[in-house]
């Protein structure tokens, strides 16, 4: 026997304007953690989905989950249409995310794609390391403008980094050079944001992000001599910097 389908209320849609009635008819929508919790497998889904479907994958019963799915179509969040089983039985009902509800940050993001072209096209057109490392310092200049004038460079570059993803570690130790009576930070990148883009084209990328600490080490407190060590070079990757002030370690 056939699951029993109930038919499409005839029901207009909401209006999906940005007007103030819809948007709070909508956060009320979204208010509720079974209907939220709807809205994100939906959203995940890569093809539409029926009500059974959503009922099993959020371990629900199907009369609990049908009118929660009437409700968010009712305010515009879903769309829903019939597609015919393929044989005997009524066509089943399907929904999806109507292509005006609000992002929750869960679309796919376009920059990879993005980042993956322009890291093709900067192979192509032959750039060498210290050409797009100057790209970068641009880059890590403009980065460093908001922090206050005498800022102490190594725990600025490690809240930078860490804001950017690459949940850093850093060490101080004694300068090894002969003369030397300074210190050494070595910042460990424990984690790279670009990693699959720098194992396309470590030159490209890595060259990007050395110049990014450069541009933003000579932005707080003038130029500084950087050692930097890409992923050819271990790992994790590293950049050597010398301390001119105290560092908690």
């Amino acid at each position: 026997m056939a699951d029993p389908v109930d038919p499409i209320p005839a029901v207009p849609s909401a209006p999906r304007v940005a007007d103030r009635p819809a948007r709070l008819a909508i956060l009320k929508a979204l208010g509720d953690n079974t209907r939220y919790a709807i809205y994100l497998e939906l959203a995940r889904s890569p093809s539409p989905c029926t009500t059974a479907q959503v009922a099993e994958s959020l371990d629900l019963h199907v009369n609990t989950v049908r009118p929660h799915l009437e409700r968010m179509r009712e305010v515009g969040l879903l769309d829903v249409r019939s597609v015919a089983r393929g044989g005997v039985g009524r066509p089943q009902h399907v929904y999806s995310l109507a292509a005006d509800a609000p992002s929750l940050g869960l679309e796919p993001s376009p920059f990879p794609t993005i980042a993956r072209m322009l890291l093709r096209l900067a192979e192509s057109a032959g750039l060498d390391p210290d050409t797009v490392a100057g790209a970068g310092r641009d880059q890590g200049v403009a980065d460093a403008r908001p922090w206050p004038a005498g800022s102490p460079a190594v725990e600025a570059l490690m809240t930078e980094l860490d804001a950017m993803g690459f949940d850093p570690e850093v060490a101080i130790e004694a300068d090894p050079s002969p003369g030397a009576d300074g210190d050494i930070a070595t910042i460990a990148f424990a984690h790279c944001p670009f990693a699959d883009l720098a194992e396309l084209n470590p030159l490209v990328v890595c060259a990007l992000h050395r110049g990014m600490v450069e541009g933003f080490l000579d932005g707080i407190d003038g130029p500084c001599p950087v050692a930097f060590h890409t992923l050819v070079d271990r790992d994790p990757c590293q950049v050597e910097i010398p301390v001119t002030v105290d560092v908690a370690r």
